[in-house]
């Protein structure tokens, strides 16, 4: 299978990158636009513009590639949890709605190259691939903290809240990525705020 078109000054970006973070970015284009398990470690090393002598250096298998570069990008969603805790501390509701909003502005990359998690879930048919369990453990920390930020909110069921605006934030990037819902971005925030509201103390 040929690979996507690199990004718009790419080749420049990547030439100045060590060899280990110039393979994750090419394992990254490659797996996002063909499929983790479409794409071979020659391509990889190809477009990293190095050897699978290289490649297998830093990484003993594919799928330890694999896993690595889905620790990174979990990495960035743990950051941007962070973000949002340390710019609205101890206010749930804004550290919710502050999610929805960096998953919101996220939608036009899923767009163009979908969702990692999404895509990666589809080609790791063994459920115990590391990189399946990284993708778990993941999930059910981001959900934690999610449910943390919810009591925090005051909403009268956190467990429960957080599990729905859950649904809302895989589905919206879903929904993105097949092209099925317009303004997905603005609806989800929209609908984020929705549940806050419905889940907070009456009277």
């Amino acid at each position: 299978m040929t690979s996507s078109p690199p990004r718009p000054g790419r080749d420049s970006r990547v030439a100045r990158l060590p060899p280990r973070e110039r393979i994750l970015d090419a394992a990254e284009e490659l797996f996002l636009s063909e499929g983790v398990r479409a794409v071979g470690v020659q391509a990889i090393a190809e477009r990293a513009n190095t050897t699978k002598t290289a490649l297998y250096r830093h990484f003993a298998t594919k799928d330890a590639l694999i896993e690595e570069w889905l620790r990174i990008v979990a990495a960035g969603y743990a950051a941007a949890f962070d973000r949002v805790e340390a710019e609205h501390p101890d206010d749930g509701r804004a550290q919710v709605l502050g999610v929805a909003r960096f998953v919101a502005e996220g939608l036009p990359d899923i767009v163009l190259r979908g969702c990692p998690f999404v895509n990666s879930t589809a080609g790791l048919l063994d459920p115990g691939h590391p990189a399946r369990r990284l993708i778990e453990n993941h999930k059910a920390a981001q959900r934690r903290r999610l449910t943390a930020m919810c009591e925090r909110a005051g909403a009268h069921a956190p467990d429960d809240t957080s599990a729905e605006i859950t649904f809302l934030l895989e589905g919206a990037q879903v929904s993105a990525q097949n092209g099925s819902v317009d303004r997905a971005g603005d609806r989800l925030v929209s609908a984020v705020r929705a549940v806050l509201d419905r889940a907070a103390p009456t009277g």
